[in-house]
């Protein structure tokens, strides 16, 4: 007979699987355990039952019918919901991850499975050498990307042989806590004589050390292009909806690997998600800087975003430039190193100035006093049959809203017109060899989009006029102070478009070894013979082979964000109360309808005009509040609706930042703006 003690015990047998790799010791191990023993000393009992020596410190359990982990070691089982027919594994947290970066290169490391992805991602930021973990996450490629890419693979006769960085000593990848990731901007830092970028000593600052001298050159230096043949295998999206397909993979940053199905010795992708670029500084961002170039040079060349012919002849150059950069002696990049001290030494005097209260006049002038312009431009209104009207009008900006007269002198009287541009789409419609500078500006009106487009008579004109146009459209006016350095962007982008100011003559092409189609996306290859394409990307050249190798990857990066679709992710979704699919592109700062058939936008709706955004997540439809009355809500199609909602609440939360608080990141309020309640 079984006594009363024993029999009142409520003991029940646990079997539970250690995963490790001793041969001859046994993996499954029943356990007895009661409903009010905790997750600690579960641990405790499997420890003592397995008899290995070892640090098991980095081992927790994963429950694998529920895909989660018990973390919390002071919970009992019955509060886990843990009974008899749980299956339980003992594995390790930290666990082998390779990684595709966007300059193509694969890192193999160890990486959290247990942690929130917006964790992990920070400590993969830390022994990468990243500033700013919070703009980039884990992209998992879907299917419909990798479609291609196979079938190519199944022709080949040689496996292509991949070169992968393994970085699996890093004090992350052994299980430790990374380091802050602070460093002190009053160190003296050491340059690479190469690239100008930070060097050994410096590397230390906020990395983990696991990155030595030559790892860092392969992640802050570019590297010779890919080969036509290799650019033609990858997948290049042809329509809206195949560019929706490139942003269907993006983990949940509220969730860990484990739980979303990734498993040890899975490939990833580490990109950029969010394209606020805060902070950039050459002192400190050699590897930031070069990854954010290298994706937006993938992104050009797989026609990820459009660009013009000229604009892309631009990016060319400045990719030409870097591969002959690469090749020549360490003399001439020693400047590099004193001018970015002189910048920095400019920037503190500046700080002295304004903290010593100069300029008094000039502060109470943008207080008081908001800037106008008032230009004779040309108004083009498109109408039916393919035919414009064009006129010549006297406009006025004010405030946030263009006004047009019939001449300069009825200007005290009523405008024929006066066009609010808060929440309006500017698109640059320019082309500097033609002498074309035009400003497309999409309207929001009750039914839609309202078109009109400017015309400017100069380069000038076009970059005062396109910079405060750009500000109006976020709620800002011309007495904001990044005006005058919009005007100036603005300015720089078509002076290096303007290839006849070149006072050097371009080299000949015959005297050149440049592989063209390396540089440009395959339908410019198509349209053009190789040597047109090397005369004209030479020709572009001329304008930016002064430039330092830091300064010319910084302004690739800036025209790539002076692109009309710069920043856009798209996802394929239904309107509540729409018979047809729509297009919704995402960017830092409003939400946009596109049509999916002709790409045209149909409505624009600003985050700033935004009163509340939630989830439904039964029928898992996003609906979003705004400012007088409006309200939308839509079901997504090409993805989860998760990734919306976080894109949202993601963008909203970068958008808190400030340089007076920049090395904290205060987590809870991401998970609160984007981890919903699901």
């Amino acid at each position: 007979m079984v006594s009363s003690t024993e029999y009142g015990s409520h003991t029940w047998d646990l079997l539970l699987t250690v995963d490790h790799q001793y041969e001859g010791v046994q993996k499954e191990i029943p356990v007895q355990v009661t409903g009010d023993l905790h997750v600690g000393g579960l641990m405790l009992k499997l420890v003592e039952k397995i008899k290995i020596a070892q640090d098991w410190s980095d081992y927790a359990f994963w429950w694998e019918q529920k895909k989660c982990w018990l973390l919390k070691t002071h919970w009992t089982l019955d509060k886990y919901g843990v009974q008899a027919d749980a299956k339980l594994i003992f594995t390790t947290q930290h666990k082998m991850l390779r990684l595709r970066l966007p300059n193509m290169k694969t890192v193999r490391l160890k990486v959290s499975f247990s942690s929130m992805v917006f964790r992990a991602v920070s400590d993969i930021c830390k022994t990468l050498n990243i500033r700013r973990s919070e703009e980039l996450s884990l992209l998992k490629q879907s299917e419909g990307t990798l479609k291609k890419k196979k079938k190519k693979d199944k022709n080949s006769k040689e496996p292509a042989t991949e070169d992968i960085l393994n970085l699996c000593n890093s004090p992350v990848s052994s299980g430790l806590p990374a380091n802050p990731g602070l460093y002190s901007k009053t160190m003296t830092p050491v340059y690479d004589p190469v690239s100008g970028s930070p060097a050994s000593s410096t590397i230390t600052w906020f990395s983990d050390g696991s990155l030595t001298e030559q790892n860092c050159s392969i992640l802050a230096l570019s590297h010779p292009n890919c080969s036509p043949e290799t650019l033609a295998e990858m997948y290049q999206p042809r329509t809206l909806a195949d560019k929706a397909k490139l942003n269907a993979g993006w983990l949940d940053s509220s969730r860990s690997l484990m739980e979303q199905g990734i498993l040890e010795e899975d490939q990833l992708l580490l990109r950029f998600k969010y394209y606020t670029f805060f902070d950039l500084n050459p002192k400190y961002d050699a590897v930031r800087i070069n990854q954010i170039y290298e994706q937006a040079r993938w992104a050009i060349l797989l026609e990820e975003i459009d660009c013009t012919e000229e604009e892309m002849l631009i990016f060319a150059a400045l990719q030409a430039y870097h591969v002959s950069k690469l090749s020549l002696s360490s003399e001439t990049q020693d400047s590099t190193c004193e001018s970015e001290v002189d910048e920095v030494e400019a920037a503190l005097s500046n700080l002295e100035v304004t903290l010593e209260g100069g300029n008094k006049s000039n502060i109470l002038e943008d207080i008081t006093d908001i800037p106008n312009l008032a230009d004779n431009l040309k108004l083009v209104r498109p109408k039916k049959l393919a035919l414009k009207a064009i006129k010549s009008y006297w406009f006025i900006f004010r405030d946030t809203s263009i006004s047009y007269f019939k001449t300069k002198e009825s200007a005290q009287g009523e405008p024929i017109e006066k066009l609010n541009l808060k929440g309006c789409e500017v698109v640059p419609d320019v082309n500097v060899a033609a002498k074309k500078f035009g400003i497309k500006l999409l309207i929001p009106v009750a039914d839609g989009m309202n078109e009109v487009y400017l015309r400017c008579d100069n380069e000038d004109q076009y970059a005062r006029w396109m910079a405060a146009c750009v500000l109006a459209s976020k709620g800002r006016t011309m007495a904001d102070s990044s005006y005058q350095p919009e005007v100036q962007k603005i300015l720089s982008f078509l002076q290096m478009k303007n290839w006849t100011m070149c006072s050097q003559a371009a080299p000949e092409p015959e005297n050149v070894d440049l592989k063209p189609e390396c540089f440009v996306s395959p339908r410019y290859t198509k349209k053009f013979k190789s040597k047109q394409l090397t005369a004209r990307i030479l020709e572009a050249h001329q304008n930016v082979s002064q430039m330092s190798l830091v300064e010319a990857k910084l302004r690739f990066i800036q025209a790539w964000q002076s692109l009309p679709e710069f920043g856009l992710s798209y996802y394929i979704v239904r309107f509540k109360g729409s018979k047809k699919d729509d297009v919704l592109g995402v960017s830092y700062n409003r939400l946009i309808r596109i049509d999916m058939a002709t790409g045209d936008p149909i409505t624009t709706w600003r985050f700033s005009n935004m009163k509340q955004w939630n989830v439904n997540w039964e029928i898992r439809q996003v609906a979003i509040e705004f400012d007088q009355n409006v309200s939308i809500a839509f079901t997504c199609l090409s993805a989860d609706c998760k990734i919306i909602h976080e894109y949202i609440g993601g963008y909203i939360f970068l958008s808190t930042r400030s340089k007076d608080h920049n090395e904290t990141l205060d987590e809870e309020l991401f998970h609160k703006l984007t981890g919903g309640q699901e």
